[in-house]
């Protein structure tokens, strides 16, 4: 099956083609698929032959259901591309902060240096997020390591979530307070190093990293 034939099952499938018949015309699907409506019979043809859908004309269009064999190509495909892209891997670009990154792994540095065994530097490296959409893709199979929060001078510090990480051969950690003003695209990166200096990087340098 041709790489733009599964892009129609995957249309059908988001317009709600599973479980149930939904009604269709060819000169809709054109558009959305951005090629002529014989191409989109051509398709149509093509997955009704793999036993992918079922379909019957009415006055309205053409009703179209995916089958079973599509539902389990769907899941198949799924469970193939999240095990490949989602492994851990985050590629950034690297971005100045707002200079904060350095008080607060001071007033944390005791526990990093209990939870995560090692001393942080106080400062952080920032990394915008390329690869995949947000932290939390990348981080989905990974295990945090939970840094508990503790007042101090009557001033409360929340949990933060720690994901250990390496980058060329440095190893860190991704941190994620439980209050952050950042996106899910911006990383916070925390190491026993300056990263910035033992790498040579600066803003818009790209790199990679990967969960540990």
């Amino acid at each position: 099956m041709k790489l733009k034939t599964l892009f129609l099952l995957i249309n059908l499938t988001k317009r709600g083609a599973i479980g149930r018949e939904i009604t269709v015309t060819l000169r809709e699907l054109a558009k959305e698929l951005n090629v002529s409506p014989q191409t989109v019979l051509r398709w149509l043809d093509e997955l009704e032959e793999l036993g992918y859908i079922s379909r019957r004309c009415s006055k309205r269009g053409t009703l179209v259901q995916i089958k079973d064999e599509g539902m389990e190509l769907l899941e198949t495909l799924y469970e193939e591309l999240s095990s490949a892209l989602y492994r851990g891997i985050i590629i950034g670009e690297v971005v100045s902060g707002i200079g904060e990154g350095a008080y607060y792994v001071k007033q944390y540095s005791p526990l990093i240096r209990e939870y995560l065994g090692f001393n942080p530097y106080p400062g952080t490296l920032n990394v915008k997020v390329i690869f995949p959409k947000t932290i939390f893709d990348a981080l989905c199979n990974s295990r945090p390591i939970i840094i508990p929060g503790f007042v101090k001078n009557g001033r409360t510090f929340g949990d933060v979530r720690a994901y250990r990480i390496r980058i060329n051969g440095i190893e860190g950690a991704i941190v994620i307070p439980s209050r952050t003003i950042h996106p899910p695209k911006i990383a916070e990166i925390i190491a026993s190093v300056n990263l910035r200096k033992a790498l040579n990087l600066k803003d818009g340098d790209r790199i990679r990293i990967e969960a540990v």
